[in-house]
């Protein structure tokens, strides 16, 4: 017993070691120049605008809505243009509601943490990219700052709104230039990967490749879906949906035929389709794609180059309108939400976690009546946003360096008492190394957005009071309460809540997979769509929230690697056979299985689904063949061996 206390001991310390290690290290992204100078325009032109006009509080104030930039991500047009004009308005609330509760102490604190709480609900159940909730506590706090006096409600709104849709109107611009450009991106990546698994056919790196394949199909289906505006197509559009069709038809085919392969495929496969994704990628006139080809292949290859032929085809020759077998299958709002509200989903436990744990670093703040109460709950926000409870003590870490420097270098420009044009400029420049930085490393982002911050929030109170040492001393402790209650909360809540719940989400996983599989081979009677059955969006609800379970469940400390280990592949092959089960679902033609088959499969993931929750392996069961779908028979049986090793 002592002996494995002490090598518990051991693994935390080096976890704490490598925990900080990786809270203090810069990526290799490239920095983002344009959308860096987009986020600094449109934090700074408000208040240029207000100054211009002669109110430069105004001005200050309407610059809380240049925080929608932050929100912009590289995303199809058509939905940047909802997800953003909804960031605005939901901005434009938080500061009228901000306004209005400001004299009630205990009521900011609740409303706090109802904000915090939505908006990670809102933006973990639709999978928005983005900073989340922190800029609408961020509004919500800094409004609650302010003078009080509940009869600006309105008009603060309003100029939050204005400012927000002038943010809209920056992030749409580029629509003017590259109208596809996120959806160019994406079907690029995916002919890149897919380069990348016909190299690594025959090799050790197959399973690998396959696995980064079927991710960058799931996106860009998701990508092209989002985009699809039904009365409005584009010849563009229409070349990137039917690649998207062939990649998809060309990674069935790699998977049906090479999965067993000793021997690697002809270069040309992988070269030809690298030239196809580099000649889509490029800016200007493409020129003709010339696909190699040997003289002498097998049937299964010829079958390759016939695809590559065709998205080549797709690609530089004139093409018909598609407009008419354009399909996308979305899940409504309804049912994305009440998958995302189940008990075992994350997204609602994190969400909850995150309002609570709001609320009381508020209520400890304001019951104390520290100066600027809002920035402990802040902080803590800022803490918890991490997505894993690794990446939240990497969070505090980055935090706690980046804010002092950042309360250092605001200090210093507060102390001259800037005014005017010179706030204007600082917000600008700061806010451009912001973004720059953020992709970098969330510590080198808030060295540079705390002054920028605390400029916006301390101009709009008196200056004359002001003290350095004051300054920082208090806004330091602020970090360091509101990083502490961040952190102790998500330590006990959450620690091992994810991993605790991962058998009992498999086997619903794996029962929903069972159940579109038997309406897919099924007589369902005449006009079923299986794209749109309630069987196929439980499936879809089910393994999402589980690959959610699982990636927080890796950030846990100390994280289980021994489970962790198990599920992976577990999880790999519950996606794929998905997958197959999606594609499969597009055929207008499948065999109907007789009752005994039907059986068979049913009762085999009946006896995986028991076994996974209950933590045991299950009993192998042999699978019935499956005509025209060789895949799906060989997918369940790989996923019996896994669970059952």
């Amino acid at each position: 017993m002592k002996k494995e206390n002490m090598m518990n001991d051991k693994l935390r310390s080096n976890a704490g070691s490598i925990i900080i290690k990786q809270a203090l290290q810069v990526n290799k992204k490239p920095f983002p120049w344009l959308k860096a100078f987009s986020a600094g325009l449109a934090a700074a032109l408000p208040v240029m605008i207000g100054l211009f006009f002669g109110n430069f509080q105004y001005g200050l104030i309407a610059g809380l809505g240049g925080f929608t930039y932050l929100y912009v991500f590289n995303i199809p047009y058509a939905q940047r243009a909802k997800k953003i004009f909804s960031v605005v308005i939901g901005l434009t609330i938080v500061t009228y509601l901000g306004t209005i509760s400001a004299p009630y102490p205990l009521a900011v604190a609740i409303m706090m943490g109802i904000i915090g709480a939505v908006a990670i609900f809102v933006f973990g159940a639709l999978k928005i990219a983005g900073p989340s909730a922190i800029f609408f506590v961020l509004v919500f706090a800094m409004t609650t700052g302010m003078p009080v006096n509940p009869d600006e409600a309105f008009l603060r709104a309003g100029l939050v709104f204005l400012s927000g849709i002038l943010s809209w109107i920056i992030s749409m611009i580029g629509w003017f230039f590259n109208p596809h450009g996120p959806e160019t991106d994406v079907v690029t990546r995916v002919y890149l990967r897919l380069a990348e698994l016909l190299d690594s056919v025959g090799t050790n790196k197959f399973t690998e490749a396959k696995h980064k394949v079927m991710e960058v199909l799931k996106e860009s289906e998701e990508t092209l879906s989002a985009s699809y505006i039904p009365w409005r197509t584009t010849d563009m559009f229409n070349r990137l949906y039917l690649l998207n069709i062939d990649a998809n038809k060309l990674f069935i085919t790699v998977v049906k035929n090479f999965s067993n392969a000793d021997a690697p495929l002809p270069k040309a496969l992988g070269e030809s389709t690298r030239m196809l994704a580099n000649s889509l990628n490029k800016r200007e006139k493409r020129e003709k794609t010339s696909v190699l080809q040997p003289k002498e292949m097998e049937v299964e290859v010829s079958q390759l180059f016939s695809t590559i032929y065709n998205a080549d085809a797709i690609l530089n020759e004139p093409i018909s309108k598609v407009k008419d077998s354009i399909q996308f299958d979305k899940a409504s709002l309804k049912t994305i939400f009440m998958g995302a509200f189940d008990k075992n989903s994350i997204v609602f436990i994190s969400s909850v976690r995150f309002g609570v744990i709001t609320a009381i670093a508020a209520i400890i703040a304001y019951q104390f009546e520290f100066v600027r109460s809002y920035w402990i709950p802040l902080s803590c926000v800022a803490v918890m946003s991490g997505a894993t409870i690794v990446a939240t003590f990497h969070r505090a870490i980055q935090r706690f360096l980046g804010t002092v420097i950042g309360i250092v270098i605001a200090g210093f420009i507060l102390s001259f008492h800037p005014t005017g044009f010179v706030i204007a400029l600082f917000i600008l420049v700061l806010t451009f190394i912001t973004e720059l930085f953020i992709v970098k490393n969330y510590g080198l982002a808030a060295l540079f957005f705390t002054p920028s911050a605390l400029l916006m929030a301390e101009s709009t109170s008196r200056q004359d009071m002001f003290s350095f040492n004051y300054f920082a001393q208090a806004r330091v402790i602020d970090i360091v309460i509101g990083s502490a209650i961040g952190l102790l909360g998500i330590y006990i809540v959450g620690r091992k809540s994810a991993s605790s719940r991962i058998p009992h989400l498999l086997s619903k996983t794996l029962r929903s997979q069972a159940q579109f599989l038997m309406v897919l081979f099924s007589n369902q009677g005449e006009g079923f769509n299986a794209r749109m059955s309630k069987e196929r969006m439980k499936m879809r609800t089910n393994l999402s929230n589980l690959e959610t379970l699982y990636n927080t469940a890796s950030g846990e400390i100390p994280p289980n690697r021994e489970v962790l280990d198990y599920y992976w592949p577990v999880l790999f092959r519950a996606k794929h056979l998905a997958y197959l089960l999606e594609n499969c679902s597009k055929e207008s033609t499948r065999p109907i299985l007789s009752d005994d088959k039907l059986a068979q499969i049913l009762f085999a993931f009946e006896t995986m689904a028991n076994s996974a929750s209950r933590n045991v392996s299950p009993k192998q069961i042999e699978i019935p063949e499956i005509d025209s779908f060789p895949s799906i028979q060989k997918e369940i049986q790989f996923l019996q061996k896994e669970l059952g090793k």
